[in-house]
């Protein structure tokens, strides 16, 4: 069976490509259009940036051909070498120096602190030692209460064992602050340590033994407080 074909049908078709054809064809020419458009400007743009580097180029050689190139003086160098070397041998002398300063003035502090902590001890212990000296006779009145006072009723051993506990009192305070009684009586006689108020001839003791202790003696360490009047022993006489 054979279908019927309308020519009207056929030639609406054919113009219908036909314009398709057309517009397609002249998009492709606009773009062409547009590429060849941007090519002519890119190539303006490199052109334009040639100019200017030729022109900048052309300026450096310009400034360079104006300067002349540095020489290098071998005998320069070496006088700059020389001085500093030179420098270096100063400020390594004056470094010496300055340490041989600072070390002296070191020493001079060291023994300065040390001197004046030496007189500081020294006068501390003068200052006690004088002070102490002045209780002594204190400690010499109440013994020689204690020697000379023999109670007689109660009343007086009542007065007496309470003068003597302030007795006790002052000496344990004595004791504790590092006063010590000489205890001379028996020992021999020390010109460091005794004072001679008395000789007494006599064989009973060699010569020169302290037989009494008359005023006694203290020290407070190794320091003397007070000698120690004493009498001594000498030989009889033929």
């Amino acid at each position: 069976m054979v279908e019927d074909v309308n020519p009207a049908e056929n030639i609406n078709s054919a113009e219908s490509s036909s314009i398709e054809e057309n517009e397609a064809s002249n998009s492709d020419r606009e773009v062409d259009t547009g590429i060849e458009e941007l090519k002519v400007e890119d190539a303006d743009i490199d052109i334009d940036f040639a100019n200017e580097f030729s022109e900048v180029a052309s300026d450096d050689e310009a400034a360079a051909d104006g300067v002349e190139s540095p020489e290098i003086s071998d005998t320069g160098n070496d006088v700059s070498v020389s001085a500093l070397e030179e420098q270096v041998v100063q400020l390594k002398a004056q470094l010496e120096d300055r340490n041989n300063q600072y070390l002296r003035l070191t020493a001079d502090f060291e023994n300065f602190r040390k001197r004046t902590s030496r007189e500081k001890e020294d006068l501390e212990l003068q200052v006690k030692c004088n002070t102490i000296s002045n209780m002594l006779e204190v400690v010499d009145n109440f013994e020689r209460a204690r020697a000379q006072i023999k109670p007689q009723n109660d009343g007086e051993m009542t007065v007496h064992k309470s003068y003597q506990s302030v007795y006790k009192q002052l000496v344990e305070a004595l004791k504790r602050i590092g006063v010590a009684p000489m205890r001379a009586e028996g020992k021999e006689f020390d010109p460091n340590l005794h004072e001679a108020v008395m000789r007494e001839p006599t064989d009973e003791h060699a010569d020169g033994t302290v037989i009494e202790e008359l005023v006694r003696g203290y020290v407070l360490g190794e320091r003397i407080l007070r000698h120690a009047m004493v009498k001594v022993a000498t030989p009889l006489e033929d």
